[in-house]
């Protein structure tokens, strides 16, 4: 018994030993074949076609079925209840959402279908330029889009649905048009400039289409307001047959005005309208803050704005401080009654004498509302 188990150890050893020699010899043998050979060049290695084939179907296989996975429709069945939320500083409307995917405003900036969103913009215009135009204005307010820069969004309102004739200027292309056919542009603000949608522009342009422009430059204009503290503006008119009022009237020694003399007896105060605190609604423009106000003050349904002017005082404190005529740049009123147009004729008046009567019936309501409102609040506190 003893003998036959030495005799399977020592066989066991020697069969160990003939296979690390043989391990040894074939590392050197495969050394010196390595050498006695030249380099060989990957680039020059000839793999065949149906393995690169498949190697590639591979990868791209795998490549898809990972992007598959990642598409928001196929991570449904692995989505996990979301949290129960209610945060009531939130929007109304949205207090179950988590304040960080609240996206409370918006802006005009156009945006590409493709690529990265955060490479969209090459520019973020800081104010924005709203006409509200017809088609047979298109030099006038070609004319007038050039006295802006890069830096000014404009937004066209068309009130006679004409919008593709428009892209026969270039910078049209990179306009935003609105069409909504016999509109005024009260009723566009009211409903496409909410506070939310622009609170990305600085300023807020509110023009009508008939302004000669020759002597404006946007730029300096925003300079100037920010000069002087204006939260509401508007360039200064021309002395022709469209000046109303005195305090519009441009005047050629100053670089802005805020108040004038009226005729006697128009101003029971000299810090109110029409002799300060007043601008004209053809060419208003506002700050981000002070549009916010005056946005909630314009009705639904007095869409022509007349007597809104008097009223912008109560969005700026103070007044006659804040709202003012710029007049080193001035533009001229030319007194185009193409709105009129839009109107319709009835008990044998013309189209325009109907939208005048319109506008004068609209500021005696606005007048009224508006006395309303204050008794209505200050019995409400107790203080009628």
């Amino acid at each position: 018994m003893g003998t036959t188990h030495r005799s399977g150890v020592s066989k066991k050893s020697n069969d160990r030993a003939r296979l690390i020699i043989t391990a040894v010899m074939g590392m050197v043998f495969g050394y010196f074949i390595g050498v006695s050979f030249p380099s060989v060049s990957l680039t020059n290695m000839h793999i065949p076609s149906n393995i690169i084939s498949s190697f590639d179907e591979t990868f791209n296989n795998d490549h898809q079925r990972t992007v598959i996975d990642r598409m928001p429709e196929n991570r449904v069945s692995s989505d996990t209840a979301p949290p129960k939320i209610y945060v009531p500083t939130n929007p109304r409307g949205a207090e179950s959402l988590p304040p960080g995917i609240i996206v409370s405003e918006s802006d005009f900036y156009l945006r590409r279908l493709w690529g990265e969103p955060s490479e969209d913009l090459k520019r973020k215009p800081k104010y924005l330029v709203t006409f509200t135009v017809g088609l047979e204005q298109r030099d006038n307010i070609d004319a007038a889009v050039k006295k802006f820069s890069d830096d000014f969004q404009i937004l066209l309102f068309h009130y006679d649905g004409w919008t593709s004739e428009w892209d026969q200027f270039e910078w049209s292309q990179r306009a935003v048009h609105v069409s909504v056919r016999k509109q005024t542009k009260w009723w566009y603000a009211k409903r496409f400039l909410h506070p939310d949608i622009v609170a990305a522009y600085e300023y807020i342009f509110i023009w009508d289409e008939d302004l000669g422009v020759e002597h404006f430059n946007g730029p300096k204009y925003i300079q100037l307001v920010k000069k002087h503290g204006l939260e509401i503006s508007q360039p200064g008119l021309e002395p022709n047959n469209g000046l109303t009022w005195q305090m519009t009237k441009r005047r050629g020694d100053r670089e802005v005005h805020k108040n004038t003399d009226e005729k006697p007896g128009w101003c029971s105060d000299p810090h109110l309208p029409p002799c300060a605190a007043f601008v004209e609604i053809m060419a208003p423009v506002f700050s981000r803050e002070a549009w916010r106000c005056v946005w909630h003050m314009i009705q639904n349904d007095l869409v022509h704005g007349w007597g809104l002017d008097f009223a912008l005082r109560r969005c700026v404190e103070p007044a006659h401080e804040k709202i003012g005529v710029v007049d080193s740049q001035w533009v001229v009123h030319q007194v185009i009654p193409s709105l009129g147009n839009q109107g319709k004729s009835e008990n044998g008046k013309s189209p325009w004498q109907g939208v005048r009567e319109r506008c004068r019936s609209e500021w005696a309501q606005f007048q009224d509302r508006l006395a309303d409102a204050d008794k209505a609040y200050l019995a409400q506190i107790g203080k009628s």
